[in-house]
């Protein structure tokens, strides 16, 4: 994120004047049912040899302060976050010009007490709790994003102007925010569009004469270039729900499944093609199409399903020569794969592909496929986890509450499910990670067409009141992303719930959860120190140390 981060001793300073207010044998990854599940990984030497290079953010220097009103009662943030009604004072000054950003050292959220700083305690005795291993080295870290939906840009448009900027600092920014990295378009509708299109419903239209991008005009745009503005450098990719009905072997938007004919295929290598350069005209670069959102399920808002020869076939030979063809840079990843019941399929169908793979710079994993990282990380390509499971499951599952028909469970228990899936998909070894929907209402109900599912999101806008609202899952993102760089390389952290990773500037940054009903001293094991804290109930800890 390209910030300058102080030295402990500036912290130290800083802080008071301020005031406290606020690869080599990969191995299957752990399965774990919440977030105190277990270990199981395998380091490697080096930092992820497959990963894409991640570009920092910052270039010029975003410039952005806030200042709390309430003393040490608030929950006012870091580097100025303007989160809170009371906090410390804070500000923050990108690379382009002013003092260098310092860093808290300590950040702790619990249940209604988001986002407080602190500083630990150094200590010479006592067994640690959680030692920081530099030595173990696991994968290259990329960043962390979200997917941009139509419903979200309409929530935002509820707010004043300054509540919105506000709002898009808060996932983009890099000091006054979560600073994610990626952003995910969807291509036509999402199950969180206002409704069903594609970008050609003109049928049989194969040299794409039809094709046009106006609709995302109106609010995927909008919303996308809020988000560059303040992250210039944030990297965009693509992928469909659903191809054009047409398409299609129902001729329709919801469900059915790809043709195979080779004159629609082409006309769909096309429709992407068309997709990164009317994007390219909008001043906004495509990074990487993913050619089907969870490609083996067919469901009552816009989707396909697709086999594996059939994915294997348009990769090699339509969507990969339209690209090159075309001279586009946008790369092709095998994405995003989601039903473990049937998508595995098509991973073997495709990685067994030599014309395919010759396309494939990447891979796009969600949901339930975690498992089958461990068998990609030998390919040494990058491997995105690209949705953040959303909570109020209607399949009902044990162990999680049962499914709210009327609302999304932005609630603290969802913020710990959370935590455990983050975790276990980056200890499975994945290069970056991608939350869901960004901003939506309270109640969070998608475009299903007989059972709508509401689903949560990192920010909800109350229509009524016109008010943002923080959910807890925003902090849980967050306590990683604004910290971990693009960049930085996942180290070990042994014991507890916890872990750590290096930044390119030397930084060690190590989260910690505490699954327990009460609050946790905890000690810390990092760079020869150690630094003792307590970590709430419930709650998380972030500490950063150079």
């Amino acid at each position: 994120m390209n910030r300058a981060r102080g030295s402990t001793v500036g912290v130290l300073l800083a802080f008071l004047l301020v005031g406290c207010g606020s690869s080599t044998s990969p191995t299957e990854p752990e399965s774990s049912g919440g977030p105190g599940g277990g270990t199981g990984e395998s380091a490697v030497t080096g930092a992820g040899e497959g990963a894409v290079t991640g570009t920092s953010a910052g270039a010029g220097g975003a410039t952005g302060s806030s200042t709390g009103t309430g003393g040490s009662t608030g929950s006012g943030g870091a580097g100025g976050d303007p989160t809170g009604d009371g906090g410390s004072d804070g500000s923050s000054t990108g690379a382009g010009g002013g003092p260098p950003v310092v860093e808290p050292t300590l950040i702790t959220s619990g249940p209604n007490d988001y986002w407080k700083i602190g500083m630990p305690t150094e200590v010479t005795s006592g067994n640690a709790d959680v030692t920081v291993d530099e030595a173990t080295k696991y994968q290259r870290w990329d960043g962390f994003g979200g997917a941009f939906n139509e419903m979200g840009w309409n929530m935002l448009s509820m707010l004043s102007e300054s509540e919105r900027q506000r709002a898009i600092k808060l996932l983009f920014d890099a000091q006054e925010g979560a600073g994610f990295a990626f952003g995910r378009i969807p291509m036509g509708a999402s199950d969180y569009a206002m409704n069903r299109y594609t970008l050609n419903e003109t049928a049989n239209d194969y040299e794409m004469t039809k094709f046009s991008i106006e609709r995302d005009k109106e609010k995927l745009i909008p919303f996308i270039k809020a988000a560059l503005a303040v992250r210039p450098d944030l990297r965009l990719w693509g992928s469909p729900w659903t191809p054009p009905s047409w398409m299609k072997s129902n001729g329709a938007i919801d469900g059915g499944s790809m043709k195979s004919d080779d004159k629609t295929l082409k006309a769909y290598a096309l429709y992407f093609a068309k997709f990164v350069e009317s994007y390219a005209a909008e001043g906004m670069t495509i990074e990487a199409v993913h050619p089907q959102n969870e490609p083996t399920y067919e469901t009552r808002y816009p989707s396909c399903a697709w086999t594996g020869a059939l994915m294997a076939k348009f990769i090699g030979s339509y969507l990969g020569p339209t690209f090159a063809e075309r001279g586009l840079t946008a790369e092709i990843y095998l994405g995003t794969m989601s039903n473990d019941g049937g998508d595995p399929a098509i991973i073997s169908a495709v990685t067994g592909d030599s014309t395919a793979m010759k396309y494939v710079k990447g891979f796009g994993m969600q949901w339930n496929v975690r498992g089958s990282v461990a068998g990609l990380k030998s390919r040494n390509l990058p491997i995105v986890q690209t949705e953040h499971q959303c909570g109020n499951y209607n399949w009902n599952p044990p162990g999680v509450p049962p499914f709210n028909p009327d609302t999304a469970a932005n609630d603290q228990a969802y913020a710990e499910e959370s935590w455990g899936l983050i975790r276990d998909w980056i200890k499975a070894g994945v290069n970056s990670y991608n939350a869901w929907n960004m901003v939506l209402d309270p109640v969070g109900k998608n475009i299903d067409s007989q059972r709508p599912w509401p689903q949560n999101a990192l920010l909800n806008v109350d229509p009524e009141k016109k008010t943002l609202i923080l959910t807890p899952v925003y902090y849980v993102f967050r306590h990683l992303s604004e910290y971990v760089d693009p960049g930085a390389t996942r180290i070990g952290a042994n014991g507890g719930d916890a872990l750590a990773f290096k930044n390119p500037d030397g930084t060690i940054v190590t989260i910690l959860y505490n699954s327990g009903s009460s609050a946790k001293t905890t000690t810390l094991s990092v760079a020869a120190k150690k630094l003792q804290f307590s970590i709430p109930a419930h709650g998380w800890a972030t500490v950063n140390w150079k």
